[in-house]
């Protein structure tokens, strides 16, 4: 059954219960008013021509609102960054997907003081044209059997694509990833049985929707176990997440390791005491911000590991098994084999080498691109890029990007083992980032940004070198005022090495 078909299902079984606590707007809307505007949208969404609709709207009830709507009429929502220059990634997707109309907000493009362009059509004006000849036949639909009202949307195979969101670019130009029913559903259905979940739970949703985090574990996965959604549209606002969480009593919630970093700084000793579950992803989880939640609010970071074309979990430690430092056991239903960079030959445990994974959860592949999908995808095995081994106990450890390990004086080096010897000599509250830097002699030059130049860099370095080899130790230390982000939380490698090597070239420390 495909995931708005399931939330009609969920969406009649629990009528009057909350589904979303919308925290922007302040107002608490229902799984019953949820299927009622769902269907008014429907309904509206079916006058756009084009099969592809943008999406640019905050994390909210309104965003989740409108994915519906049109999965509802057979549309296929792209999800536009809005984080990282909207206006460039709304032409950016238009010109990918092929497609006219992108579903926007008023109130973001004002806070982001931007000009609207001439295809956008606002949430808020929708809304505000819903007259009583909208919500009359919705309402009486919504009356009905789950199965009288599923009949009533749009019906295809699973393999049909749910939702168009975009990588994050922070490598290379953003590929259109097509997920679909089946994929997400695969997450959906598994990781409840790992963690425990049900719909008494209580999920914190904030993290943006155009990320493969944010649309599975803020949104389809809540929304269809029929458990309160917690929704703010800012995951930088630390303080006030920390309010909420506490307020609402959150059970679970998900976010990458800078957010928990932020979490960790503004959080007082009890505003974390009704989670169950605290999932981390889409980066390294630290020795200090997962020691640093265990001494101040005595809960353990479940570190978890997946892609946005996996839609996105492969693995994941939980609270009944966990083990500190890798990124869990595959969930069920994942395969994970590990291959040899060079001879692509399967390693046994214990030994580096390329991560591929294999089951439902995988896309279908990147929309317009047969060539990156067939060089990604094969034989049923997706190739995530990433580097790491499997123990002899089935854990998974994330080594990195294989794009993060870099060629010095001919040898390989790890730029996050590099990351995390030197995270151990810094004080707590100092972010870093290590990048290599062009070397005409060696190839390239490690070196670190650091976010203060108030600490001992003599000594740091002289720690490091007793546990990593010479070539692997930093040549510089550049201090950045911040270490700049992508919207999903993720470390913007290629913006940090740009200006390391910029301040290189300055001969600026």
């Amino acid at each position: 059954m495909q995931l708005h078909q399931r939330f009609i299902q969920t969406a009649k079984k629990f009528g009057k219960k909350i589904a979303v606590y919308d925290i922007a707007t302040g107002k608490d809307v229902s799984y019953e008013r949820m299927l009622i505007i769902s269907l008014i949208f429907a309904k509206k969404f079916k006058k756009i021509k084009s099969k592809y609709v943008g999406v640019m709207v905050p994390t909210s009830a309104g965003c989740m609102l409108t994915n519906l709507g049109l999965l509802m009429v057979g549309k296929i929502p792209v999800m536009i960054n809005y984080a990282t220059g909207a206006i460039e990634n709304s032409i950016y997707a238009q010109e990918k997907c092929n497609f006219e109309t992108i579903i926007a907000s008023k109130k973001l493009l004002e806070k982001l003081n931007l000009e609207p362009l001439d295809s956008m059509i606002f949430l808020e004006d929708i809304a505000a044209t819903i007259k009583l000849s909208d919500k009359l036949p919705a309402l009486l639909k919504s009356k009905g059997s789950a199965s009288r009202i599923i009949k009533g949307v749009h019906h295809g195979d699973m393999d049909e694509t749910a939702v168009i969101l975009f990588t994050s670019g922070s490598e290379k130009e953003p590929k259109a990833v097509q997920l679909t029913h089946k994929s997400i559903g695969h997450n959906v259905d598994n990781i409840p049985k790992i963690l425990d979940l049900n719909s008494n739970d209580i999920f914190l949703a904030n993290l943006p929707l155009f990320h493969v985090f944010g649309i599975t574990a803020n949104f389809w996965l809540p929304i269809i176990l029929g458990t309160n959604i917690v929704a703010y549209p800012n995951p930088l606002d630390y303080k006030i997440i920390c309010g909420l969480v506490k307020q609402y009593k959150v059970t679970l919630m998900a976010g990458t390791p800078a957010f928990y970093y932020g979490y960790l700084k503004k959080s007082s000793p009890g505003d974390f005491a009704s989670m169950k579950v605290a999932i981390s992803g889409a980066d390294t989880l630290t020795k200090q911000i997962y020691e640093g939640f265990l001494e101040k609010h005595n809960l353990i970071i479940n570190n978890a590991y997946g892609t946005t074309e996996t839609s996105p979990a492969i693995s994941i430690n939980t609270p009944d098994v966990n083990r500190v430092g890798s990124v869990g056991k595959p969930i069920p239903g994942v395969e994970v084999k590990i291959m040899d960079v060079d001879t692509d030959e399967i390693l046994p445990p214990n030994q580096t080498g390329k991560i591929l994974v294999s089951g439902d959860m995988v896309m279908k592949g990147y929309l317009g691109d047969l060539e990156e999908t067939s060089l990604r995808i094969h034989k049923g095995w997706y190739d995530t890029g990433d580097m790491g081994y499997l123990d002899e106990d089935g854990f998974l450890w994330h080594k990195g990007r294989l794009k993060r390990f870099v060629k010095v004086g001919g040898e390989m080096v790890s730029l996050v083992k590099v990351e995390e010897v030197l995270s151990k000599y810094l004080p707590n509250d100092v972010i870093c980032c290590v990048v290599d830097v062009p070397n005409s002699t060696k190839g390239a030059d490690v070196v670190a940004a650091v976010t203060t130049g108030e600490i001992d860099q003599r000594d740091i370095l002289k720690k490091m070198a007793a546990e990593l080899p010479a070539i692997a130790v930093p040549k510089e230390f550049y201090v950045l005022e911040d270490i700049p982000m992508m919207g999903s939380g993720k470390v913007n490698f290629r913006e940090v090495e740009i200006t390391c090597r910029e301040l290189r070239r300055k001969g600026k420390k």
